[in-house]
């Protein structure tokens, strides 16, 4: 089982999940957004993943062999959710699940507020951080 890299958003899923982060997306003070994922691969209100959050997950997949999954709140698995509590991991976060089903922190909220949206800044902090090989990236 290869490694698996969630993306979780401080945001719920449902129909009044998305209300109440638009909300927060509309009045939260730039240097603290209502979600810095949501921001990264989204580009804040829109319900489509952008294109280049979409060329930056292909290359997390190609470059580190792994898969990559993106998770509200209200979407977490039994193990993710029990990490987060066990650990009180603040949302919006980013996690490495190892083979041997252990988890670690990424990349926590601070951080990627400071990739300021940039799918391609993300990436080349995961290769910083030695989540990703260090080898020329196609983005």
């Amino acid at each position: 089982m290869p490694p698996t890299l969630y993306i979780l958003y401080n945001a719920d899923g449902s129909l009044l999940g998305k209300l109440h982060y638009g909300y927060r997306k509309l009045t939260a003070p730039k240097d603290k957004p209502a979600c810095s994922a949501c921001d990264i691969t989204h580009g804040g209100l829109h319900l489509d993943e952008t294109a280049g959050w979409k060329e930056a997950k292909a290359e997390i997949s190609k470059s580190g062999d792994m898969e990559v999954k993106q998770l509200h709140r209200d979407e977490m698995t039994k193990e993710v959710r029990s990490f987060v509590e066990e650990k009180q991991v603040q949302f919006a976060v980013v996690l490495l699940e190892e083979p041997k089903g252990s988890f670690k922190v990424v990349m926590d909220n601070q951080e990627l507020t400071l990739c300021g949206g940039d799918a391609q800044l993300f990436v080349a902090k995961l290769r910083e951080k030695g989540v990703l090989s260090s080898t020329s990236s196609s983005l």
